[in-house]
């Protein structure tokens, strides 16, 4: 039952500020459909996303594409072995004019911060951005620094290409609310990437909504409605992922080595909110967490070796947990 307090005329703005930011995307992305869902879903749930592919997919302009319809502030890290924490955050410099330090504020200090191939970067680097994800500041000198009300950090990784990487612990991935994976395009999809280069569509930058449009949703998903029974559903979910001997069959429970933590079960709650209002609705069903399962769990069980030897992917194990567990 729909318990929501929303009113019809907040919905109606949801949905046509969404509808502005969707058609943005899909006049300069083609295809991509999953990562234009999952960036919503972190831009609603003022979250973080991680997104894993080959080069070339359009990370990085998926994620410029994002920022441009809402007129926020973009900023491109490249990740490299010899980025320094200094590099990201800021740093106190010496004027020898006044004699006094200076703050310089970071990269980081943006709306959308693109770490880009963050598995390239040293643990130390990767390790500083835990502090601005999950606080939301950084600290400079002794002083701490509130980073913007929208603050969405968007990495990407390759995963094919291992040489010269580091990979992301637990702790760090924890803390991106959802896993994107990209897959190659169509040949048609190809084709009509081809005809808007030609064509030179990606010249045309426009802001569509503003910032001030994003704090709403914002604001209103945190009022979506999530019933008693879906929050159970959840954490029946969370709990086979902690303990799938007792869930799911044995030659799937054989592979993994450790589930999610309670910050996933929250990410699903939060998840499943923003995917309502990108359906137009003001409260979460079932459907919507599952939809979300590979996106909230697969960056969040961890896996032992036997199932790299086997071919077991994360995915076959969230499939197993999935329809183990009873729908409300």
């Amino acid at each position: 039952m729909d318990k929501s307090d929303i009113l019809e005329e907040e919905m109606q703005k949801s949905n046509k500020i969404i509808k502005e930011i969707s058609d943005y995307y899909t006049s300069r992305i083609v295809g991509q459909r999953n990562l234009e869902i999952s960036l919503l879903i972190a831009l609603i749930a003022n979250g973080h996303i991680l997104v894993e592919s080959v080069p070339g997919l359009a990370k990085t302009t998926a994620a410029k594409v994002l920022t441009e319809s809402c007129g926020g502030e973009f900023s491109r890290i490249q990740c490299t072995p010899d980025l320094l924490p200094s590099d990201i955050m800021g740093t106190e410099n010496y004027n020898a004019k006044t004699s006094e330090f200076e703050t310089k504020i970071g990269p980081v200090y943006a709306n959308f911060v693109l770490l880009d191939e963050i598995n390239r970067s040293s643990s130390k680097t990767q390790s500083a951005m835990l502090e601005a994800m999950q606080e939301r500041q950084v600290s400079i000198g002794g002083e701490t620094y509130k980073l913007p009300d929208v603050f969405i950090v968007i990495a990407t990784q390759n995963p094919i290409e291992q040489e010269g990487t580091y990979l992301l612990s637990e702790a760090q991935q924890d803390r991106f609310i959802i896993k994107e994976t990209l897959r190659y395009p169509t040949a048609n999809e190809e084709l009509e990437i081809l005809n808007r280069i030609e064509n030179n569509v990606f010249e045309d930058r426009k802001k569509v909504v503003s910032l001030k449009d994003i704090k709403y949703l914002q604001n209103l998903c945190k009022r979506v409605y999530i019933d008693e029974a879906i929050k159970k559903y959840i954490i029946s979910i969370i709990y086979a992922t902690r303990n799938p001997n007792k869930v799911i069959r044995p030659q799937f429970a054989k592979y993994i080595v450790s589930g999610a933590s309670t910050r996933a079960t929250i990410a699903f709650m939060e998840a499943s909110k923003a995917l309502a209002l990108i359906n137009g609705r003001n409260f979460v069903t079932p459907d919507d967490i599952k939809l979300l399962s590979y996106r909230i769990l697969r960056h969040r069980i961890s896996l032992n070796f036997e199932a790299m030897a086997d071919d077991v992917k994360v995915e076959n194990i969230i499939d197993a947990i999935i329809a183990s567990i009873k729908v409300p």
